[in-house]
């Protein structure tokens, strides 16, 4: 029997403001991002749904409205490794405006999720149509890489307490970004996740976990780790 999905999708409304948001939009004008919006299509997923799948070929990018969503790719001894955690206003599978290139990752919902799809043809017909978006989304697109080549060289030289303790504060910082309030955070996330996320294998993460638990910056729990101390967190990234 297929899962009914009963949750309201986003709005138009909504929609402007969501890409609003956006980093990759971030230079455009109400008026550019409202012309955006208007090609944008609402989707809504359940929890376990898979968005698009590693290997699969796709034209369309999306922007998480509400829920969560996970990133992974497959290890060629089968395993599943979390590469992310999306959240709301995130964007995902943007390479395929682009490029065309067949999905390098799965993207599948954690919980009941709203997005809105950008199918390429629609986003290029608007780039052509309007060279300052164009230019705007290009100056963007650099930023990024420029973001992401700076990331990957911190990360080359930090070791397993820098990366675990990155892979926290990012999960922190991203609740606090939903309205969460000072004080404890709750990353729901299993140690084994927390290990792919930061890169490292799940001993090395639980041992340097277990050292922030005795020194009572977090407290491990099944599924989950609470922060009670995220400046002292940041003590461990170099």
């Amino acid at each position: 029997m297929p899962r009914i999905k009963s949750f309201a999708m986003v709005t138009g409304e909504e929609t402007a403001e969501l890409l609003a948001r956006v980093p990759l939009f971030a230079d455009l004008s109400h008026e550019e991002v409202e012309r955006l919006a208007a090609v944008a299509v609402p989707r809504s997923y359940v929890s376990g749904e898979v968005i698009f799948r590693e290997g699969d070929t796709g034209a369309t990018c999306f922007v998480l409205h509400t829920g969560s969503a996970r990133v992974t790719r497959s290890h060629h001894d089968g395993r599943a490794i979390t590469l992310a955690e999306l959240r709301p206003g995130d964007m995902f599978g943007d390479l395929a405006m682009f490029g065309g290139e067949t999905r390098s990752a799965t993207v599948e919902a954690v919980e009941h999720s709203t997005a809105v799809a950008l199918l390429a043809g629609d986003l290029r017909r608007l780039l052509r149509s309007d060279s300052d978006i164009a230019f705007k989304m290009l100056s963007a697109v650099a930023d990024r890489v420029r973001t992401a080549n700076d990331r990957m060289s911190q990360r080359s030289f930090q070791g397993v307490p820098g990366r675990v303790a990155g892979t926290l504060l990012t999960q922190v910082e991203a609740r606090r970004a939903e309205g969460e309030v000072d004080g404890d955070v709750e990353v729901h996330a299993t140690q084994s996740e927390i290990a792919q996320l930061a890169g490292s294998s799940r001993e090395s993460a639980s041992r340097f976990l277990a050292t922030l638990e005795r020194e009572g910056i977090v407290t491990c729990g099944r599924g989950k780790v609470v922060v009670h101390d995220p400046d002292t967190l940041r003590n461990y990234i170099h």
